[in-house]
């Protein structure tokens, strides 16, 4: 629909506008933040219904002998038009009559739980919060992701048991960080969509659901935001109304690829719809996302849900105008495939919906008998005795004491840049502790976070250790004032070594917040650069989700060494110490790409294309084609490695497609799938420091169409604790699925021709190999309809 025609419709439709989630009325094509009900954002006191003298208690729907689909099926039979109505919401009403309580499905569980019911002290009154993902995935151990989510699991029934936290989770967000700006690129393990937040989704989700799609769920995850969304408000685009035209190329080789390792692979129970559009159609009431491809093509599980993002249901009307009005809205989106509304459109305008013919109530059974087939799963239904119903608060305790919150920081911090100061010299009795994020104790744990059990600022871990402190703050986050410089010039003067903790945090880069650029805000560049004159060691710790320019700080002599330390959680000021002291040696590598700041001012950060075309130098270190600051894959260790394979294993492999494809797969859920060849690497410290090592394997080709990809992420691994002069195998099996590209339709391809695989930015270790044969199709990308028109 035209612009004016929506604006046309908006203004006639004024007062019911009003009557919506928009208290006052917004213009949402430009306002990112939904202005939300309270029945949508409260929180419920949680119970389980009474299967043994309650009125569910002789019927189908506690009879654990049945199906979970024939016991939610008989659940929903039994519902009014009206508690089915009120049952399709995030918030759901008890129904005293049924014995069943209320319930709310929208939980947060992005790196600890939040939107529980915290007590204000003792038990329950914390849980663990973990560093920000794009820090935990910075660190390449598979292990430790599956951790975290088992973790915020074990942690989320123990709240559920007590009344306080519900058994579905809107987590994780699994979107790539295309582009710099993003508000919300802290939230996702990085740039790398195909492999990397292809194996963030995996672990993750398997860790919060106890495994691959098992007969008792322990949470339901919520792979989220599908599909297309990377932009909260950049120059004014607001998420909720923006409308992201993306080539079947790109939607399938970039924007959907960890959707599928979490449908198809994962077997998560639940994906959340987008605010935005995608080629003119909001996710919502998008049939082609979430018929075509989530349930025909990727074989979502059997009764998994999908729930919208909070309030995007009435998005579909403002202001994206695919609908006429909420009721259309409402009736579209559960026909496309929203089985739950995260807001309050469903419950309000359902009625009228059917009363004009724009739904059913089987197909609004559907969607609700979904949501409840998966709780039947999660034992809701199964008294006390059921998996999980024996975790309690000692277990919320003994998971945290298990420390990972601080290894996942200590296995993720980078370090970008060193010339021998770090690790710390022994003779090091005073440190200068200078910067915005010094005394950062809520900072650390990014966005999405609840009540940690302790906040370990870096000036709080440098006050616990042997050294003396000056602290001085400096200047803040966006600060052009330069009132704080002299009292950190005084407290650098009198230490051995100065440290400046700064970068971005939420008040630049936030849900709802994009930044305009991607430099160092406000005067902190100023001030380290004063810090540099004065003839001491100085450390900078670049703290922050996004990358900024730190371009003038690696040209400059007299910064010593560079970290970046993301968002590290409750124990991040004790890991980014250990680092700096030498306890712990530094092994994690970028998961973004760190741009010159001329990047984010070139084209807009709404154009989606990947490929470098015009203004667009391309984005993601598979096409850009620029020299960045800091490359993806980047960081460095305290002590020097080896990789070396055998002369027999460096070349002359070759393969033939088609006996690839016509073998058996067992174990694995497509042919493409199951290994050709192991890329086997010996790894030697040939330094004099114990450390962890990181690596990640590039392949690069010039087989298939132009353009080529400057290489493309196949695998990763992380070794432990290796000691001076000591070696270790690492093994990354390599099949189709790794080395396929996607063509203008959208489909998966192998192409004959030579590839290389290479070790990281260095290219050490390579090893080629040859496919053979005709290119090959090995997924079919289908055709863009729509089952639901625009109005």
């Amino acid at each position: 629909m035209p612009a004016p025609v929506v604006v046309a419709v908006l203004a006639a439709l004024l007062p019911a506008v009003l009557g919506q989630d928009n208290t006052t009325y917004k213009d949402y094509s430009t306002e990112a933040q939904p202005d939300l009900f309270e029945q949508t954002t409260s929180v419920v006191d949680f119970s389980f219904p009474d299967c043994t003298n309650g009125p569910l208690a002789k019927t189908l729907v506690c009879d654990k002998s049945a199906n979970a689909h024939d016991r939610a099926t008989a659940l929903i039979s039994m519902f009014t038009f009206e508690e089915l109505v009120n049952s399709s919401s995030n918030n759901i009403p008890a129904i005293p009559r049924l014995g069943l309580p209320p319930y709310q499905v929208w939980n947060e569980a992005l790196h600890g739980l939040d939107r529980g019911n915290f007590s204000d002290s003792g038990d329950y009154s914390w849980a663990t919060s973990f560093p920000s993902p794009i820090l935990t995935m910075a660190g390449l151990n598979r292990t430790m992701i599956n951790q975290i989510g088992d973790i915020i699991s074990t942690q989320g029934r123990a709240f559920n048991n007590a009344g306080r936290y519900g058994l579905d989770v809107y987590a994780p967000n699994i979107n790539s960080f295309r582009h710099p700006v993003w508000g919300r690129g802290q939230e996702t393990p990085g740039e790398d969509a195909y492999c990397l937040c292809s194996a963030y989704s995996y672990e993750y989700i398997t860790g919060i659901q106890g495994g691959v799609d098992p007969d008792n769920l322990k949470l339901v995850a919520t792979a989220k935001h599908y599909a297309g969304y990377d932009i909260e408000n950049w120059d004014g685009h607001s998420r909720l109304g923006n409308d992201m035209k993306i080539s079947a190329q790109d939607l399938a080789e970039y924007f959907t690829p960890q959707f599928v390792s979490a449908v198809r692979d994962a077997k998560v129970h639940s994906v959340m719809a987008s605010y935005n559009a995608v080629n003119g159609v909001p996710s919502s009431a998008n049939s082609f996302l979430l018929q075509t491809l989530l349930r025909d093509t990727w074989g979502f599980v059997e009764d998994g849900y999908v729930s919208s993002d909070c309030d995007s249901v009435y998005n579909v009307f403002n202001p994206h105008g695919y609908a006429a009005n909420s009721s259309g809205a409402a009736a579209g989106s559960m026909r496309a495939g929203t089985d739950i509304d995260c807001g309050e459109t469903y419950r309000d305008y359902l009625n009228q919906s059917v009363t004009d013919g724009g739904i059913s109530r089987s197909e609004i059974e559907r969607g609700v008998m979904r949501l409840y087939s998966n709780l039947v799963r999660l034992g809701y239904f199964d008294g006390s005795d059921s998996p999980y119903r024996n975790l309690d608060w000692s277990d919320v305790v003994s998971t945290d004491a298990r420390n990972i919150s601080y290894e996942a920081a200590i296995e993720g911090i980078v370090l970008l840049k060193n010339d021998g100061t770090l690790p710390l010299a022994k003779n090091a009795s005073s440190v200068a502790l200078v910067g915005p994020w010094g005394n950062a104790t809520e900072q650390m744990q990014g966005n999405y976070f609840s009540t940690a059990p302790y906040l370990i600022s870096p000036l709080a871990a440098l006050q616990a250790s042997d050294l003396d402190v000056n602290y001085a703050f400096g200047t803040n986050i966006s600060s052009t004032t330069t009132d704080g410089f002299d009292a950190a010039i005084s407290a650098a003067k009198k230490s051995d070594v100065i440290i400046f903790a700064g970068g971005i945090d939420n008040t630049v880069e936030a849900e709802g917040v994009d930044r305009s650029n991607i430099t160092w805000p406000g005067n902190q560049l100023q001030l380290v650069n004063e810090l540099s004159k004065l003839g001491k060691p100085l450390i900078v710790l670049q703290m922050g989700g996004g990358q900024v320019d730190s371009s003038s700080l690696k040209a400059n002599k007299n910064v010593n060494a560079l970290i970046w330390g993301g968002y590290p959680g409750q124990s991040g000021g004790q890991a980014l110490l250990d680092i700096i002291t030498g306890k712990r040696a530094p092994a994690g590598r970028l998961t973004a790409t760190q741009y010159p700041a001329s990047y984010a001012m070139q084209f807009p950060a709404t154009d989606m294309a990947l490929r470098p075309s015009g203004d667009n130098p391309g984005q993601t270190y598979m096409w850009y084609t620029g020299k960045p600051v800091y490359e993806f894959g980047h960081g460095l260790f305290y002590t020097t490695f080896k990789a070396s394979l055998s002369k027999a294993k460096r070349s002359g492999n070759s393969f033939d497609i088609t006996e690839l494809l016509t073998q058996t797969h067992a174990g694995y859920n497509v042919v493409e799938q199951v290994p050709f060849m192991n890329y086997t690497v010996g790894i030697t410290n040939t330094g004099g420091v114990l450390s962890d090592y990181t690596a990640m394997l590039f392949v690069n080709t010039t087989a298939g169409p132009q353009p080529h990809p400057n290489k493309w992420l196949v695998g990763f691994d992380r070794l432990g604790g290796l000691k001076p002069r000591a070696s270790q195998q690492m093994t990354i099996p390599i099949s189709l699925d790794n080395v396929a590209r996607t063509d203008s339709q959208g489909n998966r391809v192998v192409y004959p021709g030579k590839y290389e695989l290479a070790l990281n930015n260095e290219r050490s270790a390579i090893q080629s190999f040859i496919l053979t044969g005709e290119p090959t199709v090995i997924s079919k990308w289908p055709l863009d309809e729509q089952q639901i028109p625009p109005a």
